[in-house]
């Protein structure tokens, strides 16, 4: 969460980002999610009803899972029509952030991308999805304000 000052006022902001990239050489969409920990780490526990600190060396496993749960539920693709699945390869914190990493094998081209993004939908009436696209050098982007979580980029 980011607190925004207006007119003296302490106001909320709720923001996460998706990048998705397609590599041809290796024929990958390459997904990074970055969402605010505290935000993360809050839908992870009503996810999961347990205590989640993903900082703690020692629940690296267990966060991981939850993690890849998480996203594949709140995260889904369609490339050409057809659903992806996308696979967890890791994360990583950045100051106040923590991003998420996936992969979907076995994708040669891209002519048009779906997405359904719905990441910290069941915590935040209040939250905001930015998606960055990259296909063949050409950047997309687009920004889904709650409860809009539906997304398609043409190329």
């Amino acid at each position: 969460m980011v607190v925004c000052l207006s007119l003296g006022k302490p106001h909320p902001l709720y923001i996460s980002v998706t990048e998705i990239n397609h590599n041809p050489k290796d024929k990958i969409l390459e997904i990074s999610c970055k969402l605010f920990t505290n935000d993360f780490e809050a839908a992870l526990e009503k996810m999961s009803g347990a205590r989640v600190d993903l900082s703690a060396a020692g629940q690296k496993a267990a966060s991981d899972k939850l993690i890849d749960a998480y996203v594949e539920k709140h995260l889904r693709l369609r490339v050409d029509g057809r659903p992806v699945a996308l696979h967890f390869v890791g994360d990583e914190k950045e100051n106040d952030g923590t991003w998420s990493y996936f992969q979907v094998v076995d994708v040669p081209t891209v002519k048009k991308i779906e997405a359904v993004d719905e990441l910290l939908y069941d915590s935040f009436n209040q939250q905001i999805n930015i998606m960055h696209v990259t296909v063949g050098g050409q950047r997309k982007s687009t920004r889904l304000d709650y409860p809009e979580a539906n997304a398609t980029f043409d190329y």
